[in-house]
């Protein structure tokens, strides 16, 4: 058996309404109150949970604060001298080897001294190589000067030697005639001697 009537009318269903229209008006203004006395709660509330907890967070503080402060201190005191130990132990110890990397870095990092330059190093310096080269120059140019005044004088005396002198003319056109007979000039201006 079903609990809903199904043989209801019109009249009764507008009347359900009305009643339910009736129920929602009352239901709204008692919400809204329920929520302003809500938050009005939560707002006492929160004032209540701050004066109640005031007088106590001072009472912790003050009760801490010095605990805290002899905390501290001891803990200072307590690293003070391990901190002095330490700074005595990388004094002795590390520092001289730090010291030690860094100068044999160093000195594997400083460039070589290039002004000791020996054997063949030096023969091959650009200074060097250019005096050898000016003195080679003169020496060359001087030679060939020599080489060039012999070369005249030679000449010259060669030419002297073949012309006949201006102031004996006799002594030269006999001797040419002299020599007309002993020797035949051959075709191309050579002068050849007879087998004796």
């Amino acid at each position: 058996m079903s609990l809903i009537k199904t043989n209801r009318t019109t009249g009764g269903m507008a009347a359900m309404g009305a009643r339910a229209k009736d129920a929602a008006a009352q239901a709204v203004p008692a919400g809204k109150r329920a929520g302003t006395t809500a938050v009005q709660g939560a707002r006492q509330g929160a004032a209540d949970a701050k004066d109640w907890a005031a007088p106590r967070v001072q009472d912790a503080k003050e009760w801490a604060a010095p605990r805290v402060q002899d905390a501290v201190r001891g803990a200072r005191e307590w690293a003070a001298p391990r901190l002095e130990d330490a700074a005595e132990a990388v004094t002795t110890s590390v520092a001289p080897k730090v010291s030690s990397a860094l100068r044999s870095t160093a000195s594997q990092v400083r460039p070589t001294a290039t002004s000791a330059k020996t054997g063949v190093r030096r023969l091959l310096d650009w200074r060097w190589l250019l005096g050898l080269g000016a003195v080679l120059g003169v020496a060359g140019t001087t030679a060939a000067v020599a080489m060039r005044r012999r070369y005249a004088r030679a000449t010259a005396a060669a030419k002297d030697a073949t012309e006949p002198d201006a102031t004996e003319p006799d002594a030269t056109e006999q001797a040419a005639a002299d020599d007309s007979a002993a020797e035949a000039p051959s075709a191309n201006g050579r002068v050849t001697t007879p087998e004796v």
